[in-house]
């Protein structure tokens, strides 16, 4: 595994799960199984926003993911934010330390979400003692109508996929 591709995706359908399926395809992951884990980045691994992710492998394969999701019933709105941050190499500082992801989502607006996100991992990274660069965001909202559902995902996505069986 050499990058960790944050996605970006919203999308409204008549069913909650459709809505869901939606948003994953609107990110370029709906074709995987997606397997979620904690939050720590593996050190010496690039991280990019990249919005939509490229082709990561045979369809019904298995993806690791981080996963920030929220779905609503309409009328409402709904947002999901990712942070993420990455220490440097105690033998290098031009090499990558280990880092974290941080998820928050509901429904609310963009602003909180993003918020809270950000309080989040600046809790997340008190915990450690690890010397984190910047703080990168990425926040995706959607609106739902009446009588639809609307989910609104942010994903890192660990590396390609890899087969089930």
């Amino acid at each position: 595994m050499s990058t960790i591709r944050v996605v970006w995706g919203s999308a409204s359908a008549p069913t909650a799960m459709s809505s869901y399926d939606a948003a994953l395809a609107d990110a370029g992951i709906e074709n995987y199984n997606l397997v979620s884990v904690s939050s720590v980045i593996p050190a010496g691994v690039d991280v990019e926003a990249v919005g939509t992710a490229p082709d990561l492998g045979p369809a019904g394969e298995r993806l690791t993911v981080v996963e920030a999701r929220a779905t609503t019933a309409g009328p409402g709105s709904v947002s999901a934010a990712l942070a993420w941050s990455q220490s440097r190499s105690d033998d290098s500082a031009s090499k990558l330390g280990p880092g974290l992801f941080y998820e928050a989502a509901g429904e609310i607006d963009p602003e909180d979400v993003e918020r809270r996100v950000r309080e989040g991992i600046a809790t997340g990274q008190e915990l450690r003692d690890w010397e984190f660069d910047e703080t990168q965001v990425a926040v995706e909202n959607g609106q739902a109508d009446s009588g639809t559902y609307t989910t609104a995902v942010v994903v890192a996505v660990y590396g390609d996929s890899d087969p089930l069986l």
